[in-house]
């Protein structure tokens, strides 16, 4: 799990972010990727969510640390996990938590993909109200190990300085200097969230747990 280069389109912390490599039978299958391999960036959540907030960076970095922890140093499987949100499908972040997370798990729900001749299948391994003790759990299907994942945003707070702006940002009446600064500082949360708390189990935390049958 390496940083990603420069993307001009975007903030240049994101090129210090970890990345995500995985391999996918799918797109071995296919011809789609040498070997199956596929290396995901914090850029492939933010295009994908259409912006880069805590919860984007959250849900990153939710998975980064449970699939390092189920794998170790392996490549995690892309479309052989199981994910089980805690929440249910319409409760406040939880689609934006479930859309990054499809992303870097290849996990669907009912609209996944159904595979071909019996193999690839997605269908159905992103499940929601489930029994976790965390934001969602993964689990390997080849093994069936199972972890539970959490997140304390807390750990990096806002600061004073955007809690003065951001009433103004969100209220429209912010002047164009005052939304650049918002900006900055919105990003600027992100930034220490992705780079200086990336694997800090006081933000992400990770725990083993069983599964549901």
């Amino acid at each position: 799990m390496n940083a990603e280069p420069r993307d001009q389109d975007f903030p240049a912390f994101f090129a210090d972010v970890p990345t995500i490599t995985v391999r996918d039978k799918l797109a071995q299958f296919l011809g789609a990727a040498m070997h199956g391999t596929m290396t995901y960036r914090y850029a492939d959540a933010v295009r994908l969510a259409g912006h880069s907030c805590p919860t984007v960076a959250g849900s990153y970095l939710m998975v980064l640390n449970g699939l390092r922890a189920l794998y170790g140093d392996e490549l995690p499987v892309r479309g052989e996990i199981e994910v089980f949100m805690g929440d249910a499908r319409d409760s406040g972040a939880t689609g934006v938590v479930a859309t990054v997370v499809q992303l870097l798990t290849g996990a669907a729900a009912e609209t996944g993909f159904h595979g071909i001749g019996g193999q690839f299948s997605r269908l159905d391994l992103l499940k929601f109200d489930q029994p976790v003790r965390g934001v969602f759990g993964l689990r390997r299907m080849d093994t069936g190990r199972a972890v539970q994942v959490s997140l304390d945003a807390s750990v990096v707070p806002w600061t004073d300085e955007m809690r003065e702006v951001l009433p103004k940002a969100v209220g429209g009446y912010a002047s164009d200097d005052e939304l650049a600064r918002f900006g900055a500082l919105w990003q600027g949360r992100v930034r220490s969230m992705l780079t200086e708390h990336a694997t800090d189990p006081a933000m992400v935390r990770v725990s083993d747990w069983q599964a549901p049958a």
